[in-house]
């Protein structure tokens, strides 16, 4: 029980005298959760989630359902887990968009590679660029199946009028790996192409991304 150690060895004690970097996984995880559960200390907690998800990094995308299932935590905890994860995306987010150039296809790619890289299902993304290239927002528009997405260009307009953004990329990935376009992928580019020159906000790249590759329309003379 953190109750038991002694106090200079407590997550929050060590968090105050050695900063939040110096401090494991399932240390955090504890000053997070703050309590266990009646059958669990926080620490014991913290392991099972860390145990049940063999990689820290997939925190990223676990559900409030999934974090359910790991014996000790209930939806509170979830919640508050899922809450904490989500702002420190966004603190860093907003880094980002402060920094980033995206003013070709390489670029977009290996900004978004480490985001879609091991997806099982298709995920569908437009960024938002303002005349010089910067980036004002990127946004996960749609989540697919396996080999199928449902992507209707109202939507990614929308957010384009929202951000008013100049131009628009849009990028997804393809769990095969193969990067190459579909029939479907050729068809959703060119009707957001057209759209975009009637509206004025024009579509300037589609990446889809493979294992460790991509394809740019653009860079194939398709845009």
């Amino acid at each position: 029980m953190i109750k038991d150690l002694p106090k200079e060895e407590r997550p929050r004690e060590r968090l105050k005298k050695y900063g939040a970097n110096n401090l494991s996984n399932e240390e955090l995880l504890s000053i997070i959760l703050r309590t266990g559960s009646k059958n669990n200390s926080v620490k014991d907690l913290s392991s099972n989630i860390l145990y049940s998800l063999k990689d820290i990094g997939n925190l990223k995308e676990i559900s409030i359902n999934n974090l359910k299932k790991i014996n000790g935590i209930g939806e509170v905890k979830a919640i508050t887990l899922l809450a904490s994860i989500e702002l420190g995306k966004r603190v860093f987010q907003d880094k980002y968009i402060d920094e980033i150039i995206l003013s070709n296809s390489l670029l977009i790619y290996n900004y978004l590679k480490d985001d879609l890289k091991d997806k099982k299902q298709e995920y569908f993304i437009a960024l938002y660029l303002d005349s010089k290239k910067a980036l004002i927002e990127k946004k996960i528009l749609f989540k697919g199946t396996l080999n199928k997405s449902i992507v209707h260009p109202r939507e990614v307009f929308k957010y384009a009028y929202i951000n008013s953004a100049s131009t628009i990329v849009v990028a997804h990935n393809h769990p095969s790996g193969d990067p190459l376009p579909s029939k479907e992928d050729i068809i959703l580019t060119n009707n957001l192409i057209e759209i975009g020159k009637i509206i004025g906000i024009n579509v300037i790249d589609h990446i889809i991304i493979g294992n460790n590759n991509y394809y740019s329309f653009y860079e194939n003379g398709d845009i």
